[in-house]
């Protein structure tokens, strides 16, 4: 019975998701006007939407239990085909039951090694088919990060960026006419400002995690001159080429993300200064500001941005180390070891030394 009911529900989600592909292809995103008939028009006291539900259950949990009978009916068929053959072999003369024994053994092995065979290709496939889904997923959600990227900056940070300068002339209009602008008008510059950050740090979350083809220098380069071009504050840096796997690459880049969303959002800096170098077998990335900064005990009981930095380093086998001070700033530093392969000229010189070491005792 149980697996009747997950298979069922397993096709009836299935098959709810083609029918709403498929009222979505038709009537487009929904709406008053045409999915709310699913709704309103009723047959047998019933809304329409609720005997799609009905069908497409019934249809579900029809082809589990089709399917489940057709399995059983198998088995049933494979058993009353070894059910003569055991019969037989105990009504044969003694003389002639070991042989016909031995035959049947040999055959109930060849069935158990191809049901064993079908039982592990079966697991394969399912295996890959949920990589295969896995996958297919996070390039979904890629691709919904970049699209709704796309549209915050097309639409709500352009608009924001328009509100900014129009707030911007009328307090330069004001200072001039009468001296000062008035405090509210003021507050409002400074609240769509931050609100500009606040979009900036939304996007910079949004974009995104890998580099693809590109280093992380190259990748780190890119985000910071597009950062440069639209926040208020100064932001420096110094990067080097410092050779790491992808994996490594990929989580010290979301790390820079985290943290530089986390400056334009709460540091409220006016200069910031990014280091990634390589010393002494350790690429140390460094984020530094000299914004409002906060208690370090304020960062222990639960800052959400700082425990997934603190958490990705964990992911590489990197450390993290978090230094603010109120009113002076942050610093936020991560080293990760680099593991040095030995190069093939160091292993021939180490041979030569075995050698030279054996003649020596010789």
């Amino acid at each position: 019975m149980k697996i009747v009911l997950g298979q069922g529900f397993s096709i009836f989600i299935i098959l709810l998701a083609l029918a709403t592909l498929l009222l979505y292809a038709l009537w487009g995103w929904p709406n008053d006007n045409a999915w709310w008939s699913l709704l309103e028009t009723t047959y047998a006291g019933l809304p329409l939407g609720a005997w799609i539900i009905i069908v497409l259950a019934f249809m579900s949990f029809s082809f589990s239990l089709n399917t489940l009978q057709k399995v059983r009916d198998q088995e049933k068929k494979i058993e009353s085909s070894l059910r003569p053959l055991l019969e037989a072999e105990n009504s044969l003369p003694k003389n002639k039951k070991y042989a016909y024994s031995k035959r049947l053994h040999v055959t109930t092995n060849q069935l158990e090694q191809l049901i064993l065979t079908q039982r592990k290709t079966l697991k394969r496939i399912t295996n890959e088919k949920a990589e295969a889904q896995d996958k297919l997923i996070q390039e979904r959600i890629v691709q919904e990060r970049q699209r709704l990227a796309r549209e915050l900056h097309d639409s709500v940070s352009q608009q924001l960026f328009a509100a900014s300068m129009l707030l911007s002339t009328m307090v330069e209009l004001e200072e001039a006419q009468h001296g000062e602008a008035p405090k509210n008008l003021l507050q409002t510059e400074r609240i769509v400002q931050q609100a500009q950050l606040e979009m900036r740090a939304l996007l910079l979350h949004l974009r995104p995690a890998a580099l693809h083809d590109k280093t992380l220098k190259q990748g780190m380069e890119e985000l910071l001159l597009e950062l440069q071009q639209k926040v208020f504050f100064t932001i420096r840096y110094r990067l080097e080429e410092v050779s790491l796997p992808k994996g490594a690459e990929d989580h010290l880049f979301r790390i820079a993300q985290e943290t530089l969303s986390n400056t334009l959002r709460h540091a409220k800096a006016t200069e910031v200064d990014i280091l990634f170098v390589e010393r002494d077998n350790l690429a140390i990335f460094r984020v530094q500001d000299n914004g409002v900064g906060f208690e370090m005990v304020d960062a222990k009981t639960g800052s959400y941005g700082l425990e997934n930095i603190k958490e990705r380093a964990v992911e590489i086998g990197a450390t993290c180390k978090v230094v603010s001070v109120p009113s002076q700033g942050t610093i936020v530093e991560v080293k990760l070891p680099i593991e040095k392969s030995i190069e093939p000229v160091e292993i021939v010189k180490r041979e030569e030394l075995k050698d030279d070491s054996n003649i020596v005792s010789g």
